[in-house]
């Protein structure tokens, strides 16, 4: 197998011992899915490489390259493909639908209605767009991922689409990316027609996932229950049993809105992070996504628990959900990423921009421009992500995976770009759309800007037939409630 090759005018490894490391003229090189060197490059260093593997396949330039020459540098920045810790892959189709509504009125009135519309015309709509329907909206999602140059993903499957986990791994390797199923479920105060009763039928399809899948290089599968509030205590209990006894993480949202935050402590007498502490499911290995509405004694509890949290603050200001103690948390010592949630509640995926917003926040908020500089949001899209997930990945160093991502310096918003401030222009001054060329597994999925993983268009022209049918079913259902504080 020729080993894959990029180079670049500047090199961010992120790799530790030290993370804030900037390289000029630097190179990657792997083979098949591993990274087998990381360094600063020159000719002699050319030469070497080419005479231990006779060729290289240059990323943007020769497939067969035999002399330094070949060896192409871009005008760009290579660093490790970005990781989403939290998203949803079935929403690209409601993007601007349902907007200036709180979090559980637009699930009822979004995410409950478009994946039910997909549940109740999947023979008729996989018989017009040629595939199922359920699998166009994933493509979709791994289209939106790579575009924005992310390479690894959990993925919260949960509404109707908690019953598709099969399209949606497909779609995944498809496409090429890594993808952590967190597989939903939902047993209280959510609409009626998608509560797991028995509670064991939300088992008997994680089980059924599990065999399926679990042994897939580049998928995971773990328990994803929705909502704190929307699980009751022997399903939780259940699936944290579950994911130890198998030594999975274990995905699930906890107090986002606070309108059912409030409902939540009325009715059990306690925050959900309390109750999430006294059935004995936090620890190390459970991740908490948004945790907005956060009180002293739930920071104590995270703290205690070494349980980790999912920042998502595009869609938790686009809800008007509020923003979490990022700070607090910090200081504190709880693992804490930042990612874009899914499409129809943040309205895209560029993970930058989300990286952008979390550190712009708390500025604003604490009135001090010191917090969260750039290097330290950079890190928490892609080595602190990756940590979180368990994967071989958000770094840019021999034996870990071939996930990388070369930004164009090119884009008038990015030049002047230099070693010393090209970490603060790609959170500050980039737009999202200038990831040239991603690389997931050691396989190209985005080349000079065009999508090769998939047929991008074919894709987007199906998920716009679906979105434009779904007015009118939505203009007949209106809203499917029962979320939370919207029963």
């Amino acid at each position: 197998m020729i080993p894959g090759f990029a180079r670049a005018r500047l090199l961010l490894p992120l790799a530790d011992p030290q993370r804030d490391r900037r390289i000029e003229d630097g190179y990657v090189l792997w083979r098949g899915g591993t990274i087998l060197e990381v360094g600063p490059y020159d000719e002699p260093t050319g030469q070497r490489l080419l005479a231990e593997h006779g060729t290289l396949d240059v990323l943007g330039g020769p497939s067969a390259a035999r002399a330094p020459a070949d060896l192409v540098r871009h005008d760009g920045v290579l660093l490790p493909g970005f990781v989403k810790a939290h998203g949803h892959d079935h929403e690209s189709p409601i993007i601007g639908m349902v907007k200036d509504v709180p979090l559980t009125a637009w699930l009822d009135g979004a995410v409950n209605v478009f994946t039910q519309f997909l549940e109740e015309h999947e023979q008729r709509l996989r018989e017009q767009l040629g595939d199922s329907p359920h699998r166009v909206t994933y493509l979709k999602a791994k289209v939106d991922d790579v575009y924005y140059g992310i390479t690894s993903a959990l993925t919260h499957h949960c509404n109707f689409s908690k019953y598709r986990v099969d399209e949606l791994v497909s779609a995944a390797e498809e496409a090429g990316t890594r993808i952590v199923v967190a597989v939903g479920s939902q047993d209280r105060m959510y609409f009626e027609r998608l509560l797991d009763r028995p509670p064991q039928l939300a088992l008997d399809r994680l089980d059924q996932a599990w065999e399926k899948h679990a042994e897939r290089e580049r998928v995971s599968i773990i328990p994803g229950p929705d909502q704190l509030f929307s699980n009751g205590p022997e399903l939780l209990r259940s699936l944290k049993a579950w994911a130890r006894e198998r030594q999975t993480l274990f995905h699930c949202h906890s107090s986002e809105e606070l309108g059912t935050t409030e409902l939540f402590k009325k009715e059990f007498g306690k925050t959900p992070v309390q109750y999430a502490a006294e059935l004995g499911i936090l620890d190390e290995e459970t991740i908490l996504a948004h945790q907005v509405q956060t009180t002293p004694e739930d920071l104590a509890i995270l703290r205690d628990t070494g349980t980790r949290v999912v920042h998502n603050p595009l869609a938790n200001t686009i809800l008007g959900s509020g923003m979490p103690p990022l700070l607090e948390m910090l200081a504190a010592g709880i693992p804490v990423a930042i990612s874009t949630d899914g499409s129809g509640s943040a309205d895209n995926q560029n993970i930058l921009a989300a990286a952008r917003l979390a550190s712009q926040y708390q500025k604003a908020l604490h009135k001090d421009a010191t917090v969260l500089p750039a290097q330290q949001v950079l890190e928490m899209i892609t080595v602190e992500a990756a940590r979180m997930l368990r994967i071989d990945a958000g770094s840019l160093a021999p034996g870990l995976a071939a996930d990388l991502v070369l930004i164009d310096l090119t884009r008038p918003n990015l030049v002047p770009t230099r070693a010393d401030n090209v970490v603060e222009n790609l959170i500050w001054a980039s737009d999202g759309s200038e990831a040239r060329f991603v690389v997931a597994g050691g396989r190209v999925l985005k080349d000079d800007h065009r999508i090769v993983c998939v047929d991008a268009a074919a894709v987007g022209e199906k998920v716009q037939r679906l979105s434009e049918e779904l007015v009118a079913y939505k203009r007949a259902v209106g809203s499917l409630k029962g979320t939370g504080a919207h029963r």
